[in-house]
Parts: structure tokens; sequence; C-alpha cells
């Protein structure tokens, strides 16, 4: 499967699933990189991080719109993350592209299995709690930062559910969040995989056609759907695509 309409058809995928589920796009874009269109383990890696920007951009836009994005805490979040994110990506050349997708498997598998066993609904909404600590902040950005740059996903699947959690933010505030963070990281993580050789421009461009108007899709899917609903879907989605992944990275499939 090769060519600019099978990466396009990719990237509209990746970005509903971006806007709806606010986890940049990646999760979808890397394990296709590399499982349909056969590109080498490190472009599959690095080559999403520059299309997950204007994914995470127009998601955010769309959120924040909709008043379900807190943009001052994706802002803190993302800021803290940057040199984290740097870090993580320059990692990526000294341990190698089969390891870093044998983590992204795992850590994918993980989150899914987390975010389906966390079903309990969220008592106190984040208005009432006053804001947001720069310590609980500085925590979650360099977590999911790293996440970022060394996975190569945008980290919106780790950065939804710690927002959840650490911040007890409700899960469409959280996700509408995440994007203005995910944006952040981008930027750095993007610029530091183009310099080792990480980026397929080509690829990223077609790519980046889809996603724009997959992510405006999604977004408004978000704004409509029930809150257990997105909970189950981003679990189930998150699952399939890891388990997946991790049998084809094994040579099982």
């Amino acid at each position: 499967m090769t060519g600019w309409l099978p990466a396009t058809l990719i990237g509209l995928g990746a970005g509903v699933v971006s806007g709806m589920f606010g986890i940049g796009g990646g999760i979808i874009t890397t394990p296709a990189i590399r499982m349909l269109l056969g590109y080498p383990d490190l472009i599959a890696v690095g080559t999403p991080l520059p299309v997950i920007l204007p994914t995470a951009i127009t998601g955010a836009v769309v959120h924040a719109r909709q008043g379900s994005a807190d943009v001052r805490t994706g802002l803190l979040v993302g800021v803290w993350g940057v040199p984290a994110a740097v870090a993580g990506a320059a990692l990526t050349r000294v341990v190698g592209g089969g390891a870093v997708l044998a983590a992204t498997a795992a850590v994918i598998v993980f989150v899914a299995i987390d975010m389906l066993l966390d079903s309990d609904s969220r008592h106190e909404s984040f208005e009432r709690r006053g804001g947001t600590s720069w310590v609980s902040a500085a925590a979650v950005g360099v977590t999911a930062g790293f996440c970022s740059g060394f996975l190569g996903l945008g980290a919106g699947f780790v950065l939804v559910p710690l927002l959840s959690r650490v911040l007890d933010m409700e899960l469409k505030r959280a996700i509408g969040t995440s994007l203005v963070s995910v944006a952040i990281f981008a930027v750095p993580g993007s610029i530091t995989h183009w310099a080792l050789g990480h980026v397929d421009l080509n690829l990223a461009l077609a790519l980046t056609l889809g996603v724009i108007f997959g992510a405006v899709a999604g977004a408004r899917l978000n704004h409509i759907a029930a809150e257990r609903t997105i909970r189950v879907f981003f679990a189930v989605i998150l699952g399939i695509v890891g388990i997946l992944f991790g049998l084809t990275e094994a040579g099982v499939l």
C-alpha cells in the first residue's frame, strides 16, 4: 500500500481519532506507516510528529470554541514538557527503532486497559477545584512530553488519562486540553527527529491532507457523544491497535 492516496486516507482516520479522543493521531499513523505502508521503524516514529501539529491545533481550536478545553492549563503543561520531548526524541537513536516500537505497543495496551477500568465518573469538576498547581502541571508535562518525543505519538494517549487522574478533569475537558499541549510537544519533537533523519516530508504532507479535515469532524463528534461512550471507544481502539502492532513487530503477523 503506497502512494499519496493511502497516506491521505490514513491521515483522515488519524484526524478523526485525534479530534474525538485528544490523542494527537500518532497512535493511528505510526502503526499504519509501519504495517500498511512498509516504511522503516524510525521513519514511522518520527514522521507522525510534524503531522500531529496541524491536527492538534485544529482539534484544540474546535474544542476551545465549544468550551471543552482549558487553554491555560494546556499551555502550562506543554511548556513543561518541551525539554522532555527533545530528550525523548534524541533517545530513540540510542535505543533503536525496534525497541521504540515495542515500547509503543506495550504502552498503548497498558493505557487502553487503564482507561477501560477507570470508568467511574469524576465527582469534582476541574473548575470547582480552583485550577492547577505548577507542580502537578510540571509532572504531567514532563511525563507526556517524554512520551511524545520518544514514541512519536503526540502523547495525547498518555496525557488524557493524566489530566483526568492527576488534575481531576472531566474526560471531555481533558481531551480538549490535551490537544493544546500535544501541539506544543510536536514542535521540538519534530525538529529533533528531522535533524536525526527520521522524518519523510513527502509522507508527512500526504498524511496532513487528511488529518486536518478529520480532526474537525472528530472534535464535533466528541461534543455530541456521551462521556462513557467516548471512554469505552477510546480504550477499545487503543487496545486493538496496540495488540496488532505488537504482534506485527514480534513477527507473529
